[in-house]
């Protein structure tokens, strides 16, 4: 009974306009008041400790490696990179933005930052060549998603503090399905542009490659600093964080010099407010989370799920479904934060592996990043682009489509999340 009270209490405030964050804190304040007779000073001990876990401090130090390499020129290098090598083939500049989408990715751990940093070169210059402004900004729109599945990813980060799951094997897991994905995302555009007739541009000879290759490779060199050093044991996850943003600044200010000494404190004050709004949520969430395991309804659910007999494939299909529908109302992290301790006991009682049910969730999060109405690369795109919402919808509805049916399939072929982590971390 208390568990419908709390989830009443909590969507009766959502639907008000309230932001997440408050009426998580709201929902636990309003409870322990007039229903528990739990000492009201476990909030403040709760607000407090929530935040004191190490793999939380990754967070603000990969927003700050992010902000630093958009501000800094990694971008544009990238995109000529990844042009050098598709651009020759039809839709090349649509298939270099996919392509240096997830190249980015790679480096930002951030889906509305890819976007804005790909975007907002890609898609003008795509309009400039002739190909209509819908088809740059499904591709691109679309093609920002993979900056939450491609390690470092901050949602990984969120759904492990959130589960006690190990962020470095969640980024090794991420790896392959992100490669995947952005193959089959550079398909689907080929064969779009194949059909329409979309222009291609000259191939790129061994030269210019090796060149365009030369001036992206110091921002390539961070997935080797962080994955690298993660797997090779040289730090953890959240030491391989600060060690990106110290290697992204250096990058940004002494060797691109794209970014002045001047605009450092910018780039800060950017990331710190952008940290502030996440750390708020998660500090409120764990309080949420705490509440719920108090009074045992995950535990409850688990053992109701277990007693109706559900399937493992049965729950993953509730999953999904429970999750795409929240994606269109929620950003990721709320998301995660909510649902996460709720759904984990119970794929845990089912024997789901808590490293593959996070890949789940973090494509989960991709779709609703480009799903109305919460969708916020569609609102980038849309402001990149000067097109209303709908329009980026439609534009995006093809690509859209493909996601589902990858998350379907990474769904029911956990090996394609789990074949490297278990090849890397066998015993």
């Amino acid at each position: 009974m208390n568990g419908i009270i709390i989830f009443v209490l909590l969507i009766a405030l959502l639907l008000t306009g309230m932001p997440i964050s408050i009426a998580l804190g709201l929902t636990v304040l309003a409870f322990l008041f007039t229903l528990t007779t739990m000492p009201v000073e476990i909030v403040s001990q709760r607000l407090f400790t929530g935040l004191d876990q190490f793999a939380i401090m990754a967070i603000p130090f990969f927003i700050l490696a992010g902000n630093f390499l958009t501000h800094g020129g990694v971008a544009k290098r990238m995109i000529r990179f990844a042009n050098a090598l598709v651009g020759h083939l039809s839709g090349g500049l649509a298939l270099a933005g996919v392509l240096a989408c997830a190249l980015f990715a790679a480096v930002s751990g951030s889906s509305p930052a890819t976007v804005v940093a790909i975007g907002s070169m890609v898609i003008p210059a795509m309009v400039q060549q002739g190909y209509p402004k819908s088809f740059g900004v499904g591709v691109i729109g679309t093609a920002g998603a993979l900056g939450i599945l491609i390690p470092p990813s901050i949602v990984m980060i969120i759904y492990g503090v959130a589960t006690n799951t190990s962020i470095g094997k969640l980024f090794i897991a991420g790896i392959i399905p992100g490669i995947l994905l952005a193959a089959l995302l550079m398909l689907v555009t080929w064969v779009v542009a194949k059909r329409k007739g979309y222009p291609t541009q000259p191939r790129a000879n061994l030269k210019e490659v090796l060149l365009a290759f030369r001036e992206c490779i110091w921002g390539l060199l961070l997935i080797v600093v962080v994955i690298g050093g993660i797997y090779g044991g040289a730090f953890t996850p959240t030491e391989a964080a600060a060690m990106s943003a110290v290697y992204a600044f250096v990058v940004a200010v002494y060797i691109y010099k794209d970014l002045r000494l001047r605009d450092v404190p910018r780039v800060l004050i950017d990331s710190a407010n952008m940290s502030a709004m996440l750390l708020y949520i998660i500090t409120n969430a764990i309080l949420f989370s705490f509440l719920l395991t108090a009074e045992n309804i995950p535990q409850d659910i688990a053992l109701w799920v277990a007693a109706k007999g559900m399937e493992p494939w049965m729950f993953l299909i509730v999953l999904n479904i429970l999750l795409l529908i929240a994606g269109n109302f929620m950003e990721p992290s709320s998301i995660t934060l909510l649902l996460a301790p709720i759904l984990f006991p119970v794929a845990m009682t089912l024997g789901i592996d808590p490293v593959h049910l996070g890949i789940v969730f973090t494509i989960n999060m991709e779709i609703g990043m480009i799903t109305p109405p919460v969708g916020l690369n569609l609102y980038v795109a849309s402001g990149i682009a000067k097109m209303g919402l709908t329009e980026v919808t439609l534009a995006c509805a093809p690509w859209i489509a493909v996601m589902i049916a990858f998350l379907l399939l990474v769904t029911y072929v956990p090996a394609i999340a789990m074949w490297l982590p278990n090849l890397l971390y066998a015993k």
